[in-house]
């Protein structure tokens, strides 16, 4: 399903100052201030949960990180308050930039179901007899004109065979979950919420495909 583009909104300020001084004080100032608020830190789950009698497979599996526009690739927690605008939430991060956080939740998600007899990062250097390909096309909260928010997620997965490196199949994973309030701990219980059912589908999608 299409949407619109979002266009991040970059601010740049020209600021004149009489020496170099000056802007090292600055810096000095801004520098104190993040030490004294540091962001606070949040995490999502992976899938754990998956209903009896699905497939098991005895081929290795590599979770590819998600390629994500540059909007995205951050710690940072995405939101869209305004049309064509990409903003994030203040003072609160993620542990890790989404697109490597996705990833582990992927293979957590895999690992949780036991029914796979090996599945890594690409990174660790496994034989891979399957390659799994994803895109982090959304994964932002949207604020609604009546109040709080509507979590969007969409992740698109490409299952490759090794070494031939042909795609087997292909599917687009899209949920939402609305969320009452500003808190952000309830945008990020959201987020949660939301990626958990992208999370089983592609789970559940790709076992079925490692034969």
């Amino acid at each position: 399903m299409g949407m619109d583009p979002k266009v991040r909104k970059i601010t740049r300020r020209l600021v004149l100052v009489g020496g170099a001084g000056l802007v090292l004080g600055g810096c000095g100032v801004v520098g104190a201030a993040a030490l004294r608020d540091p962001p606070k830190l949040f995490q999502l789950s992976p899938k754990t949960t998956f209903p009896e009698g699905i497939p098991r497979s005895d081929k290795q599996l590599i979770i590819e990180e998600p390629t994500a526009a540059a909007g995205l690739r951050t710690p940072r927690i995405a939101v869209i308050r305004e049309p064509f605008q990409l903003e994030y939430f203040a003072s609160s991060n993620w542990i890790d930039a989404a697109p490597s956080m996705v990833q582990t939740l992927i293979v957590e998600s895999f690992e949780a179901t036991g029914r796979i007899i090996s599945v890594g990062r690409e990174s660790i250097g496994l034989r891979a007899d399957y390659q799994l390909k994803t895109e982090l096309r959304e994964f932002q909260a949207e604020k609604r004109a009546e109040g709080g928010y509507l979590i969007r997620t969409r992740v698109n997965t490409k299952l490759v065979k090794m070494p031939q490196r042909t795609i087997v199949d292909a599917a687009d994973w899209e949920a939402t979950e609305a969320v009452s309030g500003e808190d952000v701990r309830a945008v990020v219980a959201g987020f949660d919420a939301a990626l958990g059912k992208v999370l089983k589908g592609i789970v559940m999608w790709t076992l079925p495909r490692l034969v």
